[in-house]
């Protein structure tokens, strides 16, 4: 159940225990009607977690199902490899042009939260 935030305008998601979540792998999260892929980056010890939408916007595929660059930061589509910045969620290269929702995330008590505004994202 979200929670609404401080301001009244957002609700804090949980998404489960970080332990749920393999270092360097993406998952995707179907909570509260929204769509996420959640990213953990570095080792086991790692709470580095980003959450962007699921859809990639030049064709409904799952990001979730593309290769992570760490390096970058971004993730890649695995239908026609259009690359994601975890950090803003702009596409990096083509055929994507428009840019996927970014979400807050923290890890708190060893659970990932993230942040959903109305608009869908931050």
């Amino acid at each position: 159940m979200p929670d609404p935030s401080a301001d009244g305008t957002a609700a804090v998601l949980d998404l489960g225990p970080l332990t749920d979540f393999e270092p360097d792998g993406a998952r995707r999260v179907d909570v509260d009607g929204h769509r996420l892929a959640v990213v953990r980056l570095g080792g086991p010890d790692s709470t580095d977690v980003y959450v962007i939408g699921d859809r990639c916007s030049h064709a409904d595929y799952s990001l979730a199902e593309g290769e992570i660059d760490e390096g970058e930061k971004t993730l890649e589509c695995w239908k026609h490899g259009s690359t994601f910045s975890l950090e803003t969620g702009e596409p990096t290269c083509l055929p994507a042009i428009k840019p996927v929702p970014t979400y807050g995330a923290t890890v708190v008590d060893g659970r990932i939260e993230v942040r959903v505004d109305p608009d869908g994202g931050k």
